[in-house]
């Protein structure tokens, strides 16, 4: 099976992983461009293209679509199939049109809900256990619209709900990796039949804005209950990808630790206020009353 495997943070990596326990390695792997990281700015390869290269892969790296010319890494060779996870560009029609067997997609959520671009924190946010799965999908022009060749959902306890973003993020791409390493072969092989959405069931997710991170709270009563729940459920759906944050006294408050108690009641253990550096939240408390 000769693909390419086109990846982005933070699921390309953990399938890549899985795909090899399998013996299916990409001839190429196409990833995000080098970014500046941290205060010094220093010019950073992502993650896929570390493990890419640790492995003896070749990478590529554009940065636009428009421009066929400059892809005869692709388009002058005979590809089986284009495998896609969690890549940050909309691949164009023709990208599509190369491989025999046409691009599969894995998508961290029970299709067709919560299609776009946030599924996995969503579900945490909005409270979507039930949601909470792996698509493997044939990709066509529209977001997350394709047939599907397979799916399976996480089951996940009560006691274990909300799962923090960063873990869930890891969970589900091993699980896509291992439903894609069984389904490559069988699509390949013409042993499964896709199954069309239903497309009237289509729920959609966005990308976040920093609005959705904050929670409302007063920093002197916390509260409990359903509204504890709720922000502890943002708590986790942000972790990891940018802090979750309140507003007192005109001033941002950014929550670094958290916890929800037995009672239903939450607790912030670690705050960065405004212009200050991190602290427990106890001296948060001694500094505004």
């Amino acid at each position: 099976m000769k693909f390419a495997y086109f990846g982005g943070e933070p699921l390309a990596v953990p399938v890549l992983e899985e795909l090899k326990k399998a013996d299916l390695l990409p001839e190429l792997i196409i990833c995000n461009s080098d970014r500046p990281v941290g205060r010094e700015q220093t010019l950073t390869p992502p993650p896929a293209k570390v493990w890419a290269e640790k492995e003896g892969l070749p990478t590529f790296q554009p940065t636009s679509y428009k421009d066929q010319s400059l892809f005869s890494k692709l388009t002058d060779s005979d590809w089986d199939i284009f495998v896609v996870v969690a890549y940050n560009f909309i691949l164009p029609k023709w990208i599509l049109d190369i491989p025999k067997h046409g691009v599969v997609n894995v998508h961290p959520s029970l299709l067709p809900s919560l299609r776009g671009a946030s599924p996995i924190r969503t579900a945490i946010k909005d409270n979507l256990p039930d949601e909470v799965g792996v698509s493997i999908m044939l990709m066509d022009e529209k977001m997350d619209h394709g047939p599907i060749l397979d799916q399976e959902q996480l089951e996940i306890s009560d006691k274990n709900w909300p799962i923090a973003g960063p873990k869930l993020d890891k969970t589900l791409a091993r699980l896509g990796g291992k439903l894609l390493s069984e389904v490559l072969p069988a699509w390949i092989n013409d042993e499964l039949s896709p199954q069309e959405q239903d497309h009237n069931l289509a729920t959609y997710c966005g990308r976040f804005q920093k609005s959705d991170s904050e929670i409302f709270i007063n920093p002197l009563k916390l509260p409990g209950g359903m509204d504890a729940k709720k922000a502890w459920h943002t708590i986790n759906a942000f972790a990891g990808i940018g802090d979750t944050f309140f507003t007192y006294q005109g001033k941002r408050v950014k929550i670094k630790e958290a916890e929800r108690t037995t009672s239903g009641s939450l607790r912030l253990l670690r705050v960065i206020p405004e212009g200050k550096k991190e602290m427990d939240f106890s001296q948060y408390l001694q500094s505004i009353t």
